[in-house]
């Protein structure tokens, strides 16, 4: 039985995670926190550099601000995204005005943008404003 290495998004802990248990609720060795949350979360900049490095899961980042009008209109559509896609990815959010520094990083040029991370590189790239079904059909 092969396993995955998620981080965990809340204290930045590498774990392996049995193939078959991760739609059982894994949780984080260290600090417990659900590493499969089934709901958008929140994170850093040295989080997701940590994420996107060591996971085996894809990471879906969506990059917003709060004075973003689209990515207000998009967030409860990531939010549904993030509850129908099971295993296939965990979905996190970057808070691009408080992460000024990520912008750079990821050469994001406007927002919502989102960013798909596989096994270490970035696997796609998707601008603009999606409903939950457009953001399912493009994780894949």
């Amino acid at each position: 039985m092969s396993a995955k290495k998620l981080t965990c998004l809340d204290c930045g802990q590498v774990n392996k995670v049995p193939e078959a248990r991760l739609d059982a609720g894994p949780k984080c060795g260290t600090c417990g926190a659900r590493l499969m949350p089934g709901k958008p979360v929140e994170i850093d900049l040295a989080t997701l550099k940590k994420a996107a490095r060591n996971d085996e899961v894809p990471l879906v980042v969506d990059f917003w601000a709060p004075w973003c009008g689209p990515c207000r209109m998009m967030a409860p559509e990531f939010d549904r995204a993030a509850g129908q896609v099971g295993t296939r990815a965990r979905l996190v959010k970057l808070n691009t005005q408080d992460e000024a520094q990520a912008a750079g990083s990821y050469n994001i040029r406007g927002i919502p943008t989102m960013v798909r991370f596989d096994r270490g590189r970035e696997a796609g790239r998707q601008s603009g404003a999606l409903t939950a079904d457009q953001i399912l059909g493009w994780i894949g």
